[in-house]
């Protein structure tokens, strides 16, 4: 759960970004924003794969710059739908979808937790177990 809402406030902060650098996109306030990431990350998740797959040859075609367009073009569906988050043009959809994902992927990196790998051991585990000999092939 912390990790969704990390998430979503990491892609409410690149929608942020993207409105300040960006003259084609304009977000009214923080909470447009947040319903804009909400918005955006269900898209993502739900329609985004249906586009690349109906848009498939001509992606590879395009040696997968044709994503940029899927991205502008939910982009676009989110400022049609959320009040106060608005993206004016297909040029500013795209370079601001370019934007939200450099900056989510940075601030992604930059907050994920440094876990050690599932082969790493404990400090405190020797690795080695103690079994005993119960006989007839047995052991406990």
């Amino acid at each position: 759960m912390t990790h969704l809402l990390v998430r979503w406030l990491t892609l409410t902060v690149a929608i942020l970004v993207s409105a300040y650098l960006i003259e084609g996109i304009r977000v009214a306030g923080f909470f447009s924003a947040l319903c804009a990431a909400a918005l955006l990350g269900i898209f993502n998740a739900v329609l985004r794969p249906v586009f690349l797959i109906l848009t498939l040859p001509v992606n590879i075609l395009s040696l997968g710059l044709f994503t940029f367009v899927i991205n502008a073009v939910l982009l676009k569906m989110v400022s049609g739908l959320i009040r106060g988050f608005d993206v004016y043009g297909l040029w500013p959809a795209v370079v601001g979808s370019l934007v939200i994902s450099l900056v989510s992927g940075l601030l992604s990196m930059a907050l994920r937790e440094r876990r050690p790998p599932p082969s790493a051991k404990r400090p405190d585990e020797s690795g080695v177990v103690d079994l005993k000999d119960k006989g007839n092939n047995r052991w406990e």
